[in-house]
């Protein structure tokens, strides 16, 4: 059956994104995400030769392979589109929480985006409707993650904790309540990779 994961890198101190995307919020994203970069398997879903073939290396490549659709935020889409290029990394659908609404934009790879306006609701029925069997992945910003766990729409809460203390930024779990029970956890070279079932 699909699950509604969330699945998101948080520092030690639970801090999942920058508060802006200026030239401090993108540095305190690189250092929070910096754990990645270096990973065969991240490597190869960029196009990109190479890589450690670590822990966390195996660990993203099955996450990786377990989703289908993926649905994210308007500010994290206007942010990475360009930089995704023609053939995104997702290799799925991927549906775009917003309110401004535009046409479908296809991709090579099998990648497309398709704008929700409807809220989380609509966006993960639509995202739940072409999963084919495979798990559909809230894959960010911050605000996507809390309105899934808020409407209680996620069945599931993949945290890569890095070894990082931030200090500021925006808190995945905000106010601090989050009924969830572990059920795997791994640790990598560069994160703790911990699995958690929302009670």
């Amino acid at each position: 059956m699909t699950k509604v994961v969330v699945g998101m890198t948080v520092s030690l101190d639970g801090i999942a994104g920058p508060e802006s995307a200026d030239a401090d919020g993108m540095a305190l994203f690189g250092a929070i995400m910096g754990w990645v970069f270096a990973l065969r398997s991240w490597r190869e879903q960029q196009g990109q030769q190479g890589g450690e073939d670590s822990v966390d290396s195996r660990v993203w490549a099955e996450e990786f392979a377990r989703f289908g659709p993926q649905v994210v935020g308007r500010t994290m889409f206007d942010y990475g589109y360009q930089s995704w290029g023609e053939n995104p990394p997702f290799h799925a659908p991927v549906f775009v929480l917003t309110h401004r609404g535009q046409e479908r934009i296809e991709k090579q790879g099998g990648t497309s985006y398709t704008f929700v306006t409807g809220g989380i609701e609509a966006a993960v029925e639509q995202a739940r409707a072409v999963a084919d069997g495979r798990d559909v992945l809230l894959a960010g910003g911050v605000s996507v993650a809390r309105q899934g766990l808020a409407a209680g729409l996620v069945d599931e809460v993949v945290l890569h904790v890095t070894p990082l203390l931030a200090g500021r930024g925006v808190p995945l779990f905000g106010d601090g309540r989050a009924d969830l029970r572990c059920t795997d956890a791994i640790r990598g070279e560069g994160a703790v990779h911990l699995r958690y079932e929302v009670c």
